[in-house]
């Protein structure tokens, strides 16, 4: 089959790779174009640009899809499917209509749950059992399009660069699966109940919240790991990679000052009062140096216990 990929992070790397490997024609990959990174601001390729060229699949990189030529240039591919993954760019209709069989978006959700940019984060923050993976027909709405097949599994204690690793790995086998047999699965429209969106993480969120619960806390660890989330102590920000629930739950903690206040730390091992339970950061790193464990931070970056973070 004559695929056109789109994607554009790590993510959508396996899928690309999944249908060169079935043997299908990929004909183009189009991704985000470079961005500047790192500390030399050098302009980097993203994870599906680079793969792709080292494939030999001739790579577009649009700022938009609403040029006229763009949209002429990509249906000249004459592609029999496009192949979406977290590709970041609105499709207007002309490319939607495009390829012969419309376009299969690989979404990493439990459709009509978190359509949008961040499903996979919105997920764990909203302490979701479960989630998955949904094959589906791309139309105009967000997100809105049937489903052809999907897949779910548990959550559990893992953090988003877990969840996007296994859901990469589940998009990439259903969609192989479909396209093996596309007559084999009719599209079923998404139903208009448990709509729900996942709206791009803003910078702020990743700041641990400890007006919070624990638990919820804990969740803010584990959905925005990587980069990770952070508190800030001493003008610096220290990033924590994993937590655990010390005390879930008992009365919320005192707003007056004392030791016990939200956001407080509570002892030696770095336990930080939460507004009903409480945390302890258990990996954790500071901006320039590598992931350790709290007693190897708190052993040359001293925190006092009774310091507010």
């Amino acid at each position: 089959m004559r695929i056109i990929f789109m994607g554009t992070p790590d993510f959508s790397v396996p899928i690309l790779q999944a249908l060169v490997d079935a043997g299908h024609d990929v004909v183009a990959s189009y991704s985000q174009p470079p961005r500047r990174a790192g500390r030399g601001k050098t302009l980097t390729p993203t994870p599906v640009h680079a793969r792709a060229e080292a494939l030999g699949i001739p790579v577009r990189t649009p700022v938009t899809l609403r040029d006229p030529a763009a949209q002429a240039e990509f249906a000249g591919f004459a592609a029999d499917l496009a192949v979406v993954a977290a590709y970041g760019l609105i499709l207007p209709r002309a490319i939607l209509n495009a390829p012969a069989h419309g376009c299969l978006n690989v979404h990493a959700s439990l459709l009509p749950r978190w359509r949008g940019a961040a499903p996979i984060q919105r997920a764990i923050l909203a302490g979701d059992a479960a989630t998955g993976v949904c094959i589906m027909q791309m139309e105009a709405g967000l997100d809105t399009g049937p489903v052809l097949l999907r897949d779910e599994t548990p959550i559990g204690a893992k953090t988003a660069g877990m969840m996007t690793d296994e859901l990469s790995a589940m998009g990439a086998r259903l969609m192989i699966t479909t396209l093996a047999d596309l007559p084999a699965y009719p599209p079923i429209v998404q139903p208009e109940d448990g709509v729900t969106y996942a709206a791009k993480i803003d910078k702020a969120e990743t700041r641990l919240d400890f007006a919070q619960d624990a638990a919820a806390v804990e969740r803010q660890t584990r959905a925005f790991n990587p980069p990770g989330a952070w508190f800030e102590i001493g003008g610096e920000r220290v990033r924590v990679l994993a937590a655990e629930i010390v005390r879930s739950s008992g009365a919320p903690a005192p707003q007056d000052g004392t030791d016990n206040a939200t956001g407080s730390v509570l002892d030696a091992d770095l336990t930080i009062a939460c507004a009903e339970g409480a945390i302890r950061p258990t990996l954790l790193q500071r901006a320039g140096r590598g992931v350790m464990t709290a007693p190897e931070l708190l052993r040359g970056f001293a925190i006092p216990v009774g310091t507010q973070l």
